[in-house]
């Protein structure tokens, strides 16, 4: 991941006779679509500690900017995608997706003491958002997942439950560890004895979900562009990379193919000059730009 930008939000709390423990929650973002949350403990004798806490999820591009409201309460962010995304820092639901821009969202703040959001963007504009406090207590459930549904995440699976009322079966497809391949793998057989869904109506509907999946799935793959399939999987790719060759393939693809001493190109044959692999940003931008259009139509 390349970090692009990071923000940091302090509470302190003592624990034992005079010994102050102070935290610092650190957010950071990058090129990989996804803020990290981190805590940092500053003990003033020991020194301090960093740990990873978790990951948030909604964008489907480079994150560009990341903030903390004036206490903690909330995270926001701004993307490629030309979305912002407020979460809630307790429950990292997603609160808000604002998508009035236009261009890329460079940057995000929140003013001090009081609910106002600013954005500014590629598209020339600053936007002032004010929160109404009483939505701010209800986190809305998230958007579903705007990549493949064979891509998604075991939380991306939950929120795709939720979005379709099937809120209850969440538990049990985590516990499961159900991604998006399993999720398409699913069939009414492996519902009841595997995932001991009992209600045979309740199968059908989950069965009907899956299909329409399914069924999207097939649309997309027919009209994925050339340019964005790895010549070695043919898929679409996810992190692509330039070879030496000057062709783009799929990362882990391409590892694999040269850690089996395949010093060739898989599209010339011919004998790569190097096996230095440049991540190739451009490509993956336009994928997640052609990914994002797709499933707003």
């Amino acid at each position: 991941m390349e970090l692009l930008f990071c923000g940091m939000h302090s509470h302190t709390s003592y624990i034992g006779g005079e010994r102050g423990l102070q935290f610092f929650q650190l957010a950071s973002c990058g090129q990989d679509c996804q803020i990290k949350i981190w805590v940092i403990s500053f003990i003033h004798i020991l020194g301090f500690e960093l740990k990873y806490k978790s990951t948030l999820t909604g964008h489907c591009a480079p994150v560009l900017a990341c903030a903390f409201s004036h206490d903690g309460q909330m995270l926001v962010s701004g993307s490629v995608d030309k979305s912002v995304i407020v979460y809630d820092t307790n429950t990292e639901n997603i609160l808000h997706t604002l998508t009035q821009h236009t261009r890329y969202v460079t940057t995000c703040a929140f003013a001090p003491n009081i609910l106002l959001l600013a954005t500014g963007s590629m598209d020339k504009t600053v936007n002032i958002w004010q929160f109404d406090t009483e939505t701010l207590c209800q986190a809305k459930i998230p958007d579903q997942p705007k990549q493949f549904t064979e891509n998604w995440s075991e939380d991306d699976v939950s929120n795709w439950l939720c979005a379709e009322g099937l809120e209850d079966l969440v538990d049990i497809f985590k516990m499961n560890n159900i991604d998006g391949r399993e999720l398409l793998n699913l069939t009414k057989e492996s519902l009841a004895d595997d995932l001991k869904i009992e209600s045979l109506g309740l199968r059908s509907k989950v069965l009907r979900k899956i299909e329409e999946l399914r069924t999207k799935v097939k649309t997309l793959s027919s009209e994925i562009p050339d340019e964005f399939i790895c010549p070695i999987t043919r898929e679409l790719m996810k992190d692509p990379i330039i070879a030496s060759d000057g062709y783009s393939y799929e990362k882990e693809a391409m590892e694999n193919w040269i850690s089996k001493k395949k010093r060739t190109s898989p599209m010339t044959n011919l004998v790569l000059s190097s096996v230095i692999l440049t991540p190739n940003r451009t490509l993956k931008m336009a994928i997640d730009r052609w990914l994002s259009e797709t499933h707003q139509k």
